[in-house]
């Protein structure tokens, strides 16, 4: 009987160590170079879509402008179509007094279709965002796959787009960042 227990015990072990290397597998796993092809493009359009969304525009001595990351989530192609679920941050950055001032920003999941034109270079044909409020866990649900899903709240740092920020501010790398 002993022999027995042996034997169920160590299928289960089989089945947790097989469960967990699925979950490993199916989860985080990106086309890097695929990835690195349409990330650009997403990005642009991020910072595109925010112009004339945040405050700091409207202060035309803060010089502001937007400032987007994009995090893959999901991304695959499916005959010349990509279809990349993301996490997005746009944070909206303008210069004051030698100081970095963040005057906004948004952080939310997004789903993007983006197709190859003739050059070879992607556009974005498609983005869908979640709504505010109710819903938005009914849509994260229905547009990403059970592991992304789970990524999709996760926080965003803000630390390269203020790098970026600065960087294009002139501003030096230790320049503090202050509110709007």
């Amino acid at each position: 009987m002993q022999s027995v227990g042996r034997w169920a015990s160590g299928l289960g072990a089989v089945a947790v160590l097989m469960a967990t290397g699925v979950w490993v597998l199916g989860s985080g796993t990106v086309d890097s170079r695929l990835w690195g092809e349409v990330r650009p493009v997403i990005e642009a359009r991020l910072v595109a879509d925010s112009r004339g969304s945040g405050y700091g525009e409207t202060v035309p001595d803060l010089r502001a402008r937007w400032f987007c990351r994009a995090e893959a989530l999901d991304l695959g192609e499916d005959d010349g179509v990509v279809r990349a679920g993301v996490n997005t941050l746009c944070m909206e950055y303008g210069v004051r007094a030698g100081a970095l001032v963040e005057c906004g920003g948004a952080r939310y999941p997004q789903v993007l279709r983006l197709a190859r034109e003739a050059d070879g270079d992607y556009r974005v044909v498609s983005r869908e965002e979640p709504p505010d409020g109710a819903g938005y866990g009914e849509w994260t649900e229905d547009n990403f796959s059970f592991f992304a899903e789970s990524d999709a709240d996760d926080t965003m740092s803000s630390t390269a787009l203020e790098t970026a920020a600065r960087s294009h501010f002139g501003l030096p790398a230790h320049a503090r960042v202050a509110a709007c």
